[in-house]
C-alpha cells in the first residue's frame, strides 16, 4: 500500500460508504460488504472506525476489523449483534443495499501481515476476533502465497463458527493451511475438534514448534488474548513475534 498525503487525508476523514451486499454467517453474525469511493487500500489486520448519526443529531461510533484482503474491491466487516449494542443492533436490523453510512480509515499499524512479514503464519482467534485473522489468509490465498499457515479458532457451539464454509473450502485448496476449531459450549455427535477452551496442550499439539519461528497473530476478548500470549510464551515462542489485538468482553470463548 503506497501512502501520500491524499491517502492519509482519506484515511483520518469520515467518507460514505455504500452496502453492496449482506452475508449472514451465524444467527448473530453477518457481514457487509461495502464499496468506499478512493478507498486508499489496506493492510490484513487493520479496522475502520463507522458513524452513525441519528435524526436528532446523536452519533455513535465503533471499530471494526476489515475482513477483505486488499486485493478485492469491496471491504468486509463482519459485526457480531450484541444485545445492548446501539450500532451492532441498528447494522443487523435496519441496514440494507444500497444503503450509506460513515466510516473511517483504514487504522492501525501495528496489528498487520502482509507477504514481506513471512511464514510460518500462526493465527489464534476467538468469537468474532476471527476477522482481521480471516482478512490475513485471504490475502495470501488472492496471493497464491504456499508458506505454511495454520488457524486455531475458538467458538462457543458449531453453529456460531464464522465463515466456516470458506475455511473448510481453504483447507481442502491448500495443503499448506491448517484449519483447527475448538468449540467450548456444544459439541454435536460426531464432533472431530476440540471441545474446551485453548489451553496449553493445544497449543503445544496445534501450533507450529517454537523453532519454526512462525508469527503469531492473536485475536478475541481479552482474557482469551492473555491466556493464549502467555502460554505461548510459556512454550518457548519469541515474545517479539506475537502480535496481540483484542476487545471487551463481549462473549467468552
Amino acid at each position: 500500500m503506497i501512502d501520500d498525503p491524499t491517502a492519509s487525508a482519506r484515511r483520518l476523514g469520515w467518507q460514505l460508504a455504500e452496502v453492496r451486499d449482506i452475508v449472514v454467517e451465524t444467527p448473530r453474525v453477518k457481514t457487509f460488504l461495502m464499496r468506499v469511493a478512493g478507498w486508499p487500500g489496506h493492510l490484513p489486520g487493520q479496522h475502520v472506525d463507522i458513524r452513525l448519526t441519528a435524526d436528532d443529531g446523536y452519533q455513535a461510533q465503533r471499530s471494526y476489523s476489515i475482513a477483505s484482503p486488499p486485493e478485492d474491491e469491496l471491504i468486509a466487516l463482519t459485526v457480531v449483534r450484541l444485545d445492548d449494542g446501539e450500532v451492532s443492533a441498528y447494522l443487523h436490523g435496519e441496514l440494507r443495499r444500497g444503503d450509506h453510512f460513515e466510516l473511517r480509515g483504514p487504522i492501525g499499524g501495528y496489528f498487520v501481515w502482509s507477504l514481506s512479514v513471512g511464514t510460518p503464519l500462526q493465527l489464534i482467534g476467538g468469537g468474532s476476533g476471527v476477522a482481521p485473522l480471516m482478512a490475513m489468509l485471504r490475502h495470501r490465498e488472492r496471493r497464491d502465497e504456499h508458506g505454511a499457515a495454520m488457524l486455531l479458532y475458538s467458538s462457543r457451539s458449531v453453529e456460531e463458527i464464522i465463515y466456516r464454509e470458506e475455511f473448510e473450502a481453504m483447507a481442502r485448496r491448500d495443503r499448506d493451511v491448517r484449519i483447527i476449531n475448538t468449540v467450548t459450549s456444544r459439541q454435536p455427535d460426531g464432533w472431530r475438534g476440540y471441545g474446551r477452551r485453548i489451553d496449553k496442550a493445544m497449543l503445544a499439539e496445534s501450533c507450529f514448534p517454537p523453532k519454526a519461528s512462525p508469527r503469531s497473530f492473536i485475536c478475541g476478548p481479552t482474557p482469551f488474548v492473555e491466556n493464549a500470549a502467555t502460554l505461548l510464551v510459556e512454550l518457548g515462542h519469541d515474545p517479539l513475534s506475537i502480535k496481540t489485538e483484542r476487545f471487551g468482553p463481549t462473549g467468552s470463548t
